[in-house]
């Protein structure tokens, strides 16, 4: 397998294109999906932070507590991966377990509409571009093409995970209300 490190090659002002290029399409997305302004203010003045709210987790519905057991697991496991050592067998396998996760991750969301009953959300734009570029980063790597292969999958960790934990944190959404409401 190949050395290639975590910085792609020549990585030198494009960084910053696409940094502004991510934080538009983060702000669209949150804006979409986020109630109000005037809500979230609201709930942001009330929020103290305690201990997990269990109750309100066990009456969840079973659609996004899957979603939820498979995100926090894909989200550990996936910082592992990115902590490791490339190339070797314990990252393909650690790597196919996170595919797996991720694979549950964006299945279930497909069962979650709770910010339009009955209907997709923007949201759910995350879960198509995920269920495309997954299996295609996967064939990248069983081909050796290393470089996409990188980019697709820190995308989906880094895009995926960061941007979901931060809109599912968003003032009046289950995990803020799980441990701040």
């Amino acid at each position: 397998m190949s050395p290639v490190s975590q910085t792609p090659v020549g990585a030198g002002r494009s960084w910053v294109r696409l940094a502004a290029v991510g934080a538009v399409i983060v702000t669209l997305v949150v804006l979409a999906a986020a109630p109000s302004a005037r809500q979230i203010a609201a709930f942001a003045v009330s929020g103290r932070l305690h201990a997990p709210d269990l109750a309100l987790l066990a009456s969840l519905p079973p659609a996004i507590k899957i979603h939820l057991g498979a995100a926090l697991a894909a989200l550990l496991l996936g910082g592992v991966l990115m902590a490791m050592r490339k190339g070797r067998r314990l990252h393909r396998v650690a790597g196919w377990a996170w595919a797996g996760l991720v694979a549950l991750v964006a299945g279930s969301s497909l069962f979650i509409t709770t910010l339009r009953p009955g209907h997709f959300s923007v949201l759910h734009l995350l879960t198509g571009w995920t269920l495309i570029i997954l299996p295609v980063a996967v064939m990248w790597a069983k081909r050796h093409h290393v470089a996409p292969h990188r980019r697709a999958m820190m995308g989906l960790f880094y895009g995926g995970f960061a941007l979901n934990l931060f809109i599912a944190f968003i003032p009046g959404r289950v995990l803020w209300r799980v441990f701040l409401g």
